[in-house]
């Protein structure tokens, strides 16, 4: 299991870019991703083609990825494309071992049926899921086509951002935070959000997803 580690862990050891971010994906492996509850290498439904990763339920059931290394203050930048009616997500602050955590919520807007409930379209794309909304004017372009999620953490300070347009910015543990969560289906959720720090993870969850130039920057 160690040899596998290490393996999986040169992904993390490229040179970095000129900001200073490095590559999560290296776009020819899965190397430096795992299951997200178990430390074995993810099923045969993610799969590397043409410099993109994606989840698809037409090959397996799968389930969701996380990087093998943990990150407490980034900046992190995904490229994610949808598919119709599509659900997915990318979470961080998990509770440990676990699938649970912070979500920027992607999704199909128009026609998953999820995006329709929640309250005020916290369930809608670059929303924490399921409890603070983005700015309904994000600049969202519809399923089938490549968007860009990226998520600041500092400390309890995060921000939502979507296309290069910062729509959602909260700080963990505030009450206006704690009475969101309240609201939530966290709500019993002992712990939620408090994680210093955890992996970065995709999600699996029925629908295709594809991701592309996944860098993070330590803060």
């Amino acid at each position: 299991m160690l040899i596998a580690v290490l393996f999986a862990d040169l992904a993390y050891s490229q040179p970095t870019s000129k900001d200073g971010s490095i590559s999560l994906f290296d776009g020819k492996t899965l190397n430096g991703w795992r299951k997200a509850e178990r430390d074995t290498a993810p099923d045969h439904a993610w799969i590397v083609q043409n410099g993109e990763l994606s989840f698809d339920p037409a090959i397996g059931h799968g389930g969701d990825i996380v990087t093998t290394k943990t990150f407490k203050n980034f900046d992190l930048s995904v490229d994610f494309k949808v598919s119709e009616a599509g659900n997915s997500g990318i979470k961080y602050r998990l509770l440990p071992n676990t699938s649970l955590g912070c979500e920027f919520q992607l999704i199909d807007d128009s026609k998953h049926p999820d995006a329709k409930l929640g309250i005020n379209g916290n369930r809608k794309t670059a929303a924490l899921y399921d409890v603070f909304p983005p700015d309904p004017n994000k600049p969202y372009k519809p399923a089938g086509e490549w968007n860009t999620a990226r998520i600041v953490v500092k400390g309890d300070n995060v921000e939502h951002w979507l296309n290069g347009v910062k729509v959602l910015q909260y700080t963990r543990g505030s009450e206006p935070f704690k009475q969101a969560i309240a609201q939530s289906k966290f709500k019993s959720t002992k712990g939620f959000a408090e994680a210093a720090s955890s992996p970065i993870l995709l999600q699996a969850h029925g629908d295709k997803i594809t991701f592309r130039n996944i860098k993070i920057k330590e803060l």
